[in-house]
This record gives C-alpha cells, sequence and structure tokens, in this order.
C-alpha cells in the first residue's frame, strides 16, 4: 500500500491575497491628482477657517490683557513651553508678558510672526519680542498661476525645511553681564552634526536671540497654545497641565523671590 507523500512545511497556509497587488502608471497618475485636489480644498478650509478666527482672538486678545498673568499662565501650562522655561529666572521674566499675538503670512499663511508683548520689566527695554518664520518662496513660485481659489502647484509642494526661514532677535539687556542667555545659554551636543539636538536648551529667551528652532517651540505656540490660549490658561488640555507642586527649579539662586504661576480656581457656580 503506497502512502502520500508528507507536504512540505507551510504549504497548508494561505497565500496573502493582498501582497501582489499592482498599481499602472495611469491609476497612480490618477490619484496623484486625486490627492492634489484634497491639497487644495484642505489649504483653501484653512485660509477660510483663519480668516473666520481672527475677529475672534481679537476679541478674546482685549479679555487677556485684563486678566493678570493670563499669557504667562497659559504658556506654563503646556509641558513644552515649562521645561524650557524652568528656570525661576525665566519665569520671573515671563511674568511681565502681557500680549502675546501671530500674524500669519498674507501669502502663506503657514509661515507666521510670534509676537510677545512686555510690560516694563527689570530684565531688558524691549517691548515687543518677535520670532518670525519667514517664508522663502521656491524657484518654481514665480512661474505659478494661482487657481480660483488663490491656491498655486508650489504651496502644494510646500515644505517646512526648505521653505521656511527663522530669524534671531537681539534682546537688549538691561544687564548684558547677567543677560538670561548668557546666564543659560544653548549649549550644542560635542561633536555633534548641524542636524543634533542642543545638548542643553538654556533659558527660554534663546528662542528668540537663536535663529535655529530645533525644539519646534515656534509651531507649539502658533499652532497649539495660541489657538486653544484659553483651555490652557483655565489648565484644561489633557496631560499638559503644570503641576507647580511638583516642579523644582534648578536656579537656587532665584529663590528668594516666588512666581505665583499656577492654573486660576475657579469659582464655584451656586446651585439653582
Amino acid at each position: 500500500m503506497s502512502g502520500k507523500k508528507r507536504a512540505s512545511p507551510g504549504t497548508d497556509v494561505e497565500k496573502n491575497p493582498l501582497a501582489n497587488v499592482e498599481l499602472n502608471n495611469e491609476d497612480a497618475k490618477k490619484l496623484q491628482d486625486i490627492q492634489k485636489d484634497v491639497q487644495r480644498v484642505e489649504l483653501v478650509i484653512e485660509r477660510l477657517a483663519m480668516d473666520k478666527l481672527t475677529p475672534v482672538y481679537e476679541k478674546r486678545r482685549a479679555v487677556a490683557k485684563s486678566i493678570e498673568k493670563f499669557w504667562p499662565v497659559a504658556l506654563m501650562n503646556n509641558s513644552m513651553i515649562s521645561f524650557h522655561a524652568q528656570h525661576t529666572i525665566d519665569q520671573l521674566a515671563l511674568s511681565y508678558l502681557e500680549d502675546l499675538w501671530i500674524v500669519r503670512d498674507p501669502k502663506e499663511p503657514r509661515c507666521y510672526t510670534i509676537e510677545f508683548f512686555f510690560k516694563a520689566n527689570p530684565y531688558f527695554t524691549d517691548s515687543v519680542l518677535k520670532k518670525e518664520y519667514k517664508y522663502v518662496p521656491p524657484p518654481a513660485a514665480s512661474d505659478d498661476n494661482p487657481d480660483a481659489d488663490g491656491i498655486t502647484d508650489s504651496m502644494l509642494e510646500f515644505s517646512w525645511a526648505r521653505d521656511v526661514q527663522p530669524s534671531a532677535t537681539p534682546i537688549h539687556w538691561k544687564d548684558p553681564e547677567n543677560a538670561l542667555t548668557k546666564l543659560h545659554p544653548r549649549v550644542a551636543e560635542v561633536d555633534g552634526d548641524d542636524d543634533d539636538m542642543p545638548a542643553e536648551a538654556g533659558s527660554f529667551f534663546n528662542f528668540f536671540e537663536v535663529a535655529d528652532d530645533p525644539f519646534e517651540i515656534g509651531a507649539q505656540i502658533a499652532n497649539e497654545i495660541f489657538s486653544e490660549a484659553t483651555d490652557y490658561f483655565m489648565g484644561n488640555i489633557a496631560g499638559d497641565e503644570l503641576d507647580s507642586e511638583e516642579e523644582d527649579s534648578e536656579d537656587d539662586d532665584d529663590d528668594a523671590e516666588e512666581i505665583d504661576l499656577e492654573k486660576p480656581r475657579a469659582k464655584k457656580q451656586k446651585k439653582e
């Protein structure tokens, strides 16, 4: 009696029916064209939203100015900002911040200038500190023809790394020898490449005085904190609340002065 030949291992396992899907050039081109259409619509929606939101932000701006330390509290309730402003001296300087505003580039709203407005303070003479993320159009942009919505092909190929140039803003320190950025400079990685993250971030104010923004602080401020400023001020952003009791300053020399940048406590509403 002849027996069955034993099957080699794995032959009874079904082949993956999606393993050999092929895409011809014509279909690939169609998908790419449709994806560009999606990007165009998304840009139109983004610009329309910005136009609608600006007057609302103006309203909030007026109210925020009347609230003591609105912007310092909102900023410090963001985990990235609280990390970069962990020195007590940074927090003391930020406590004089009375207004924060984002100016969008009218040609490329994904680029912007961040403006910090300060009251008179003992640290610097500037009333405004700015950080610009300037749009540098690629060569191909000069041949672009905008569509009915003002969208060009180069806008669809926008690259933050290629098309945006951050600026450096010198701060006029009242005591240059004790400038915060001198006391706590940004320290480069030893034997590191230009693309490496700094070994030490130093003072938060390096954000203004150093052009590069390797920690993407600007994007965090412009695209997250500014739009959600009220929730940050109230401490309502999940996972991003500042627990001041657990935050210990690394700057022991500044412990003589205290600063209260905790989230405000909402008054209890009476039940009717």
